[in-house]
Order: structure tokens, then sequence, then C-alpha cells
């Protein structure tokens, strides 16, 4: 329509052209008074103007009078680019720091000693009945936070070794259950992965769960990282399973060096060893239960731990009474705190 009406408005001014073109008239091209202007022409401006300014109305009341928000979880692309750079900063920092520390726990490794040890107290002890190998070495390597007998106090440590279940730790359980005694099972990891109801009842029942490596190799003979894995392992494993933080550590085989003495201490670890143990974990060849128990009862002394195995079937049976006749020599059972 507007089309229309522009065409018929030049057709108008082409014909007064023309008509005034006929007169052979000359006159100069002068601007044409308002009052002058055909009435039809008039008009049409008019109308054009009107549309065109409805037409801009119409315009206008389609575009956005407010800024377009975005939803809650959305951010604007240059928003979202700074976030993820700032994490990316966050991160490679950590590494960095990370590193830094690693360093210097490397640095902190250099000329300790790297022989391997193998621990067992022996059989000479002191007028208090402690082991005298026991003492020598607590001297020596406990600034490693590190225990081979504790305070010379009235005060005994139960601890159990578990590398794999033998049917026996329930009934080990029951037992400990029954007479209030709290004892510390050092595990492996395919233990915990194999036996997760009791590795919760160890924890549900107030005992401890110590880090026994996770493959149970002679940390001595590992790399000082492959030492940090067994370690860490398990204890990640533990954290995200069992939200359980684990703070003691055993040497597997009780065969250790200076050097892993130090990597457990830097990773938070209390190392503990023992003052007592016998020839238990033979489950073909267990010992006579009377034997165990005077044996046990007779080697007992001030801060004595004790390690034994729950594969052990005598351990089982005369666990209860070790624990009564102990109580009578005024003997106390403690919960090992790190």
């Amino acid at each position: 329509m507007k089309k229309y009406r522009y065409q018929r408005f030049f057709s108008l001014l082409l014909v007064a052209m023309m008509l005034a073109a006929g007169t052979g008239c000359t006159r100069d091209v002068q601007q044409t008074p308002e009052s002058e202007v055909p009435q039809e022409e008039q008009k049409l401006d008019e109308t054009m103007t009107a549309e065109d300014e409805q037409e801009q109305d119409s315009l206008s009341a389609k575009l956005p009078t407010e800024e377009v928000q975005l939803p809650d979880n959305q951010t604007e692309p240059e928003e979202e680019v700074e976030k993820q750079e700032t994490q990316e900063q966050e991160e490679q920092k950590q590494e960095e720091e990370t590193q830094k520390e690693q360093e210097v726990q490397d640095v902190s490794l250099q000329g300790l000693s790297t022989e391997k040890l193998g621990w067992g107290p022996g059989l000479q002890t002191d007028e208090n009945n402690r082991p005298v190998g026991a003492t020598s070495y607590q001297e020596k390597y406990g600034q490693y936070d590190a225990d081979f007998i504790r305070e010379n106090e009235m005060n005994i440590y139960l601890t159990f070794d578990e590398g794999y279940e033998n049917g026996y730790t329930e009934k080990i359980l029951d037992v400990l259950k029954e007479k209030q005694v709290p004892a510390v099972f050092f595990v492996t990891q395919p233990y915990v992965e194999s036996e997760p109801e009791l590795i919760q009842r160890m924890i549900d029942e107030g005992h401890v769960v110590g880090n026994h490596s996770v493959n149970h190799p002679s940390l001595p003979d590992c790399s000082v990282e492959e030492c940090r894995q067994e370690v860490l392992g398990l204890h990640e494993y533990m954290l995200e399973n069992y939200n359980y933080e684990m703070k003691l550590f055993r040497f597997p085989m009780g065969e250790f060096s200076e050097q892993d003495l130090s990597i457990l201490q830097q990773l938070g670890y209390r190392s503990v060893f023992w003052s007592f143990a016998y020839q238990d974990w033979l489950v073909d060849d267990q010992p006579d239960p009377q034997e165990a128990i005077q044996t046990i009862e007779q080697r007992c002394h001030p801060g004595a731990i004790y390690l034994l195995h729950a594969v052990s079937q005598t351990n089982t049976e005369i666990l209860g009474q070790v624990i009564d006749d102990l109580r009578a020599q005024g003997y106390t059972f403690c919960a090992y705190e790190a």
C-alpha cells in the first residue's frame, strides 16, 4: 500500500511538470508555500507520516525494554571464563605447594640410614621385666613417633595383626566387648575389602583400626614413593569408604629402616611395634593353650605392647582368661592413643 501511494505521488508530480512545460512558461524554481501544496498531496504526506509512526511504534514495542536476565545457574561467558581461570590458578598453586612440600620432605630424608632392621624385643629384661631391646630402641628411635614399648606404668596395650580372616575375629571381638577391653587391629587393604562388616564393627565398638600397608611388603625394599603409596593407599581407602582416618602404623614383618620411620612420621603416623610376641601365627601348628597362657602372663611387664595374631585359635580360646588374670595382677588394659 505504501509503495502504491508513493508511485501515485510521483505520477501527479510528473503530470504537473508536463503541464507547466506545455504552457511555455519559464520561471525560477522556488519553494512552494505550504498553503499552495495541493490538498491531495498534503493528505498523502499526513497518511504516510501517520503510518510511519504507527509502524515505528509497533517495532519499538517488540524491542526489549529491560536488561535480559540469565537464570541463576548460568553466568555470562566472561564470568565463566574468569571463574575457570581462577580455579586453574588455585589448582596450579596447590600443586606447586605440594611439590615444594615433597621436596622439603625428600631433603629431610637425606643422611638417614636405609639399612633394613628386623624387629624383635629379645628375652633379656630389666628389673621391671621390661625387654632391654625394646627400651633401647625406644630411646634410639622414639624421636620418629615410634613405639617399641610404652610408659613404665601398669598398663597393657592389646594389638592384633590381620592379614586375612581365619574365622576368629568375631569371637575375639565378642570377648573384648564382654571384658570391656579396647584393642588395635592392624589390617591390610585386601582384608579391609573382603571383611567390611568386621571392619565396621571394630570402629563401632571403639577399637582402633591400624594401617598395616596395602600389600604387606618389606618397606625397606621399597622406594620412597612406593613406601608412601603403601601407606596412603589404605589410608585413603578407609577415609573414602568408612570416613575413618588411620593414625597408627605397623611395619609388615617388623622390618624397617630409619628412613622409613621418618617417612611415616611425615605422613602423620605413629609407628607401633611391640614388646611381646610369640609364635601364634602358624594356623596348622598352634601352641598349647595352657603353655600359651603361661608364656603371655610370665612375660608381662609395665607398658607392654602385645602383638597377637587374630588367625590363632589358641589366642581366641585363652583371651578371656588372660585378661582376667592380668587384671588380677594389677594391670589395666588401655586404649591406644596416637
